[in-house]
């Protein structure tokens, strides 16, 4: 496989933004009426916006495979990962508090050492309550992380198919043994092993693949076909077509196929999103609630509540996740004794929310933005106690 270079490609960031953009009409129209009830009905609304999660997903697994593929320590992984993710998120934690707390948003508040215990973005696995029920899709991120890294520190990148593969097969398993033999298998095991979700994330490894000219092509088209056969089996043909379609369309973005994409609006939109997912959904409908409150239509809090959380996203992004990502990735740089040019100036200022891709991949139709850049973590929406998408 060729070596990814520093290439910026603009369509994923603008896939993962109009992802994002789904999921916070998803919450501020269906769901937030769901819960609270609007005071009017609003004149659009986002019954499928939760399936932005399935595309978060599909580009997790692209983008973090490719970073692996660019990284030559784990460490180095461990770093690029924290420094990506974990200031915005104590940020947005206590924004989220505050303005719950402020608000008078009672439903979704929590104590103060429940929200200490979410800093460590492990609430999941310690069963406490989210500041923000968003952040349910963390912890499924963070244990694909950490396959994904024992699969880099044995050296079985290259083996990654039988990995997918296996985990296919084991899903379709869990499903026989409940509709066939109505035993249910262990749900720890499941989520430990991604059952649920990685008929996506592994789509999304096999179109990194693609996108970076790795040999065998046939393999990766094989293991997509038996993500999609294996949500057929489990999900229903829905979720089957819902992937199959959605891996075309992330396979015409690395091909350059959707000029619409490199709009500059959706890059920005992009390089917001992380941050727009961590802040959206409690201070939205905070907003939404208060608004509707004093009288204002429906449509009125949610355009109020769009441009709050969106003005929230920039000033994390710009004031807080920038700026950590450049000093922490300094200092890391400085203490493996590693030269700062490594680091790359534009990596430094970069808006943190764009995709290294292969030069070559970019060169099929003509975007050359050398931009280096950070990876994310495809948040996904989804709350505590409430509709979800993709598990």
């Amino acid at each position: 496989m060729t070596a990814p270079g520093r290439a910026r490609l603009v369509e994923i960031d603008a896939l993962r933004g109009l992802a994002a953009l789904a999921v916070v009409l998803f919450h501020y129209t269906t769901r937030y009426g769901q819960l609270y009830g609007h005071g009017t009905a609003p004149l659009f609304s986002a019954p499928w916006g939760h399936l932005g999660v399935n595309l978060f997903f599909i580009v997790s697994g692209f983008v973090i495979f490719m970073t692996l593929e660019r990284t030559r320590r784990p460490l180095d992984f461990v770093v690029s990962r924290f420094s990506r993710l974990y200031p915005s998120y104590w940020a947005a934690i206590v924004l989220t508090f505050t303005v719950t707390h402020i608000g008078g948003m009672v439903r979704e508040q929590v104590t103060l050492p429940v929200a200490l215990l979410n800093l460590t973005m492990l609430q999941e696995f310690l069963k406490v309550p989210s500041v923000d029920g968003a952040y349910w899709t963390l912890a499924i991120e963070l244990v694909f992380y950490a396959w994904m890294l024992l699969l880099f520190r044995l050296r079985l990148l290259a083996r990654i198919h039988w990995f997918v593969a296996a985990l296919l097969v084991l899903r379709v398993v869990y499903h026989g043994a409940a509709v066939l033999a109505g035993v249910e298998l262990s749900w720890t095991l499941g989520r430990l092993l991604l059952l649920a979700t990685m008929p996506w994330f592994g789509s999304g490894i096999m179109l990194y693949r693609r996108a970076a000219g790795a040999p065998r092509a046939s393999r990766d088209w094989a293991v997509i076909a038996a993500a999609v056969a294996t949500l057929w089996i489990a999900d229903g043909a829905g979720m089957a077509l819902l992937l199959a379609g959605l891996c075309g369309v992330v396979h015409a973005a690395t091909r350059g196929w959707l000029p619409v994409l490199r709009w500059r609006g959706l890059a920005a939109l992009g390089g917001v999103s992380y941050a727009l997912y961590l802040v959206h959904e409690n201070v939205g409908w905070t907003v939404i609630r208060t608004a509707e409150a004093r009288g204002l239509s429906a449509d009125a809090a949610i355009a109020l509540a769009l441009f709050a959380s969106g003005l929230l996203a920039w000033l994390v992004t710009r004031c807080v996740e920038q700026p950590a990502l450049r000093r922490i990735r300094i200092w890391y740089a400085r203490r493996s004794g590693d030269d700062l040019r490594h680091v790359g100036r534009d990596a430094l200022r970069q808006q943190v929310d764009v995709v290294a891709v292969d030069e070559t991949v970019v060169g099929l139709h003509g975007e050359r933005q050398l931009q280096a850049a950070g990876h994310v973590l495809e948040p996904a929406p989804g709350q505590r106690g409430n509709v979800g998408g993709g598990q």
